[in-house]
């Protein structure tokens, strides 16, 4: 398996692109990623994920109406790339195992970052409506974003109409309930315009009390919500730590350094924690190795750097 994420073309320049390897190789899966594919108008455009969450349409739908342009706080479409290279990496080693051909595989941060348009892309195609930033709120259900309370902000999904009437009760408001416009979620949503009425009307309540003390009390009547963590609350949360989520990994010069878990559990075959990720070129020698290269290939490689090799610890 070959993994590269260079601008399409770039591996043909060296001699290392999938046609070539493939005629050493027929069973090598070979993973593509770029800005925009290998192929099509945009293919030799430089990418980057923030180019691509602008392109994509992301940075369209972040933020509050009528603000700025708004970047996703992680880098949103390398990761959804990466994600679906790893996908495709597990199909294509399912479908070797049936015919022992391997592929090319061709994945992208734009047409990753398009992927995840959902609900914009039913609504667009049904509709024509082109979507707009509605802050943390939802496109078609309500309460379902972020509430400020006394001291800051939580969030809600109060949107069943066991879950509404849950929280109209802990805010001591049951009317609510009883209002035509609000007392179902589709309602809600045909009244739209006026749920920033009802938004200001719940604010008026919650900024009376803390997060904390409103999302006890909605949790304990059943109601979606919790708490906005910034990621010194999450990197200690008590739920991760209960759940062993965080670990420290070996490292050949730091020591020990803290990691995140994998959030796939797999009961029979768990994910296996080894060590943290290798220095540049850690492995360069031990892969040659097992690929039956010699000690003074490995050295010649190494003084002409072609590989690099990284310091014994």
């Amino acid at each position: 398996m070959v993994v590269e994420n260079l601008r399409p073309g770039t591996m043909a320049d060296l001699e290392l692109d999938y046609e070539r390897l493939a005629r050493l190789n027929p069973g090598l899966i070979y993973v593509a990623a770029s800005g925009w594919g290998q192929d099509g108008p945009y293919s030799q455009l430089a990418g980057l994920d923030i180019v691509a969450q602008g392109m994509s349409g992301l940075m369209s739908i972040t933020g509050e109406p009528g603000g700025d342009p708004v970047k996703v706080g992680v880098p949103v479409t390398d990761l959804v790339c990466a994600l679906y290279g790893a996908l495709a990496c597990v199909s294509a080693l399912r479908a070797r195992d049936r015919d022992g051909r391997g592929q090319l595989v061709d994945v992208s941060l734009f047409e990753a970052g398009v992927s995840l348009a959902i609900w914009e892309a039913g609504r667009y195609f049904a509709t024509g409506e082109v979507p707009r930033p509605l802050g943390s709120a939802h496109q078609t259900s309500a309460p379902y974003q972020a509430i400020r309370a006394a001291d800051g902000w939580f969030t809600v999904g109060a949107t069943s109409p066991r879950n509404w009437q849950a929280f109209c009760a802990v805010l001591g408001k049951p009317e609510w309930n009883a209002d035509e416009r609000f007392a179902g979620n589709a309602s809600r949503h045909r009244h739209r315009a006026e749920l920033i009425e009802l938004i200001e009307l719940i604010e008026q309540v919650t900024r009376q009390r803390s997060a904390a003390e409103w999302v006890e009390r909605l949790q304990g009547a059943g109601v979606p919500c919790g708490r906005i963590q910034d990621y010194g609350q999450v990197f200690g949360d008590r739920h991760l730590e209960a759940r062993d989520f965080f670990w420290d990994a070996p490292h050949s010069t730091l020591g020990a350094v803290r990691q995140l878990g994998s959030p796939m559990r797999l009961r029979e075959t768990p994910v296996e924690r080894r060590s943290a990720g290798p220095r540049f070129g850690e492995h360069s020698a031990e892969v040659l190795r097992e690929l039956g290269r010699s000690e003074e290939e490995i050295a010649s490689l190494g003084e002409q750097r072609v590989i690099i090799q990284a310091p014994c610890p």
